[in-house]
């Protein structure tokens, strides 16, 4: 619904983490304080740390988040909130605890549900959820710590693969792995930001990045990303140090487009998704269809990001954009 109500609401708008990803967050969150409309909203930036949750008032003073309610005492004054706009990549904030939380305390919150992004956060899982529901996904194997791996598993998956932390985002532990004798090295790398490792097929084509979010009522597909990266994959250089090309909208036949869009929305509703996330695709060039590759449920927003960049494609201003998405928990 659009707002009508002349009240303002508070807003939490949570950002941090326990991750390597926490400094992604904070410059994502720098952006949507910066946009969020403030005639609407009064929004108080929560950050979210390993050993502390605090508000930092303009006089630069620390203020503790009671966890008991999530709320704020400022100036004798209890603060509590309308809405969370949840802005953590990573753990808390993007594998469901913060959500479970945020339930128990029916406080509404922007992303997709506890069950959602413990779900998705598992890329064994997504993957295997995917495929049970016809969406096309690359071959993987699944490892776990100190339990050992089957040396065949090139033979399986062939090469290059892929091989990568099973929770976490933007690429951070991720190698590609040309030679067999490299991929020990490729698993000790992931296995340091998780316990569980995720190997994954090849598959030769062109990526693709689709943000996709419900919004009055309806589904709204993004404009489509193309992306080549510089490097020998989308990590973390390319994604946030400019080394890679993103090219809005993607420079694609009608057919492809629908193709893509249809693949989006039928992901977003077989996962129940809420809020806006971000789905990233492999066209498949032999088979001519997309492939799943992920899904982001808290997808940065920090200027070098995709989606902002597909906001504004689409014809939206930043502004209206975080309207959008708190709009519906508030109005």
């Amino acid at each position: 619904m659009v707002m009508t109500k002349k009240k303002k609401y508070n807003v939490a708008l949570v950002a941090g983490g326990y991750s390597g990803e926490y400094v992604v967050s904070i410059k994502s969150a720098a952006v949507a304080e910066k946009y969020i409309d403030r005639k609407l909203f009064n929004v108080f930036k929560i950050i979210i740390e390993k050993d502390k949750w605090y508000h930092t008032t303009v006089e630069g003073k620390e203020i503790p988040v009671d966890k008991n309610d999530f709320s704020l005492k400022i100036n004798r004054t209890k603060i509590k909130f309308d809405a969370a706009l949840l802005i953590i990549h990573g753990t808390p904030g993007e594998d469901g605890k913060l959500q479970g939380y945020f339930d128990m305390l029916n406080l509404p919150y922007t992303s997709c549900d506890a069950v959602t992004s413990a779900l998705t956060f598992n890329k064994r899982w997504t993957v295997a959820t995917a495929a049970f529901s016809g969406i096309a996904v690359a071959k993987s194997v699944h490892l776990f710590k100190n339990t050992g791996y089957d040396k065949n598993i090139i033979a399986a998956l062939g090469l290059p693969i892929f091989v990568k932390p099973n929770a976490g985002g933007s690429s951070i532990g991720m190698s590609r792995v040309e030679k067999p004798e490299d991929i020990d090295a490729a698993i000790e790398k992931a296995f340091i930001e998780d316990e569980q490792v995720l190997v994954e097929q090849f598959i030769k084509g062109r990526e693709f990045t689709i943000g996709v979010m419900r919004t009055r009522g309806e589904v709204v597909v993004l404009p489509i990303c193309e992306v080549r990266s510089k490097r020998a994959f989308f990590d973390f250089e390319a994604k946030y140090e400019g080394a890679s090309e993103e090219i809005i909208p993607a420079p694609i036949d009608e057919k492809q487009v629908d193709t893509l869009r249809e693949t989006a929305k039928k992901v977003y509703a077989v996962f129940n998704c809420k809020g806006i996330v971000r789905i990233d695709f492999i066209w498949h060039d032999i088979e001519n269809v997309p492939y799943m590759l992920e899904i982001n449920t808290v997808p940065g927003q920090s200027e070098q990001s995709l989606v902002p960049q597909m906001v504004r494609a689409y014809g939206w201003t930043m502004q209206e954009f975080y309207t959008r998405q708190l709009e519906s928990l508030v109005g």
